[in-house]
């Protein structure tokens, strides 16, 4: 297994290929299976990536798309990743695909199981994972040394979903766990800028996972991931 590392010079070209590759593996899925499963990520990066995606003919309705992560904020509030789906990728033909959000209005405690039953039943198996990449080696909501990733790591299956409360970030997080995000059939990896270019290649020579979560999903014993970055 190993890292398929796509670098471009032009933003525009990137995000075009890497839509359209995306767009490939769901449409690939629906032949298949009648359906397929889109997870993505929040962050700045990944706009202009949704909107061009949201522009490509594919059978949308039948795409559920959900969530890596999400902020434990109102869908109403700017820190919520949902509200970023909703703006920049359910639009325009991607409009008639199916969002099944995270957020749940409990305390997030309470909300673990409820959150982990909703991916089970309504998103996977996933066919398409988009993951992004923190300044501090960061991905989903697993942050590098949280008292909580040992059991994001360790966990089964059949809870794909923790809570987490990080250190270093603001407001309580709803994240796949390691082997959720794993589980995925096609894993992508986007990031765009100098800064976070530095950080991959750090990560690349990196070894332990708890200091880079991203490890994780560039591990090569694991499976092919995609690379698509910008410097």
């Amino acid at each position: 297994m190993s890292n398929i590392i796509h670098k471009y010079d032009n933003q525009a070209m990137l995000r075009e290929d890497l839509s359209l590759d995306i767009a490939t593996n769901l449409s690939e899925a629906i032949n298949q299976k009648g359906k397929a499963t889109l997870m993505v990520s929040g962050g700045n990066t990944p706009k202009a990536l949704f909107e061009s995606l949201s522009n490509i003919n594919i059978p949308w309705g039948r795409v559920s798309i959900g969530l890596c992560d999400e902020r434990w904020v109102n869908p109403t509030d700017d820190a919520s990743n949902e509200k970023l789906v909703k703006t920049h990728l359910l639009q325009h033909k991607a409009s008639k695909a199916n969002f099944i959000g995270m957020y749940q209005d409990m305390p997030i405690a309470e909300a673990t199981d409820i959150c982990s039953q909703k991916v089970k039943t309504h998103l996977m198996p996933f066919d398409v994972i988009i993951l992004g990449m923190g300044d501090d080696g960061h991905t989903a909501s697993l942050f590098p040394h949280n008292k909580k990733l040992e059991f994001a790591y360790t966990q089964e299956l059949e809870n794909p979903c923790i809570a987490i409360e990080p250190t270093t970030a603001p407001h309580m997080r709803m994240s796949l766990t390691k082997a959720a995000i794993l589980s995925a059939r096609h894993i992508y990896l986007h990031f765009e800028g100098k800064e976070k270019t530095a950080i991959f290649h750090k990560a690349l020579e990196h070894h332990d996972e708890f200091a880079m979560p991203i490890r994780i999903i560039l591990n090569p014993n694991t499976k092919d991931i995609k690379v698509y970055y910008h410097e």
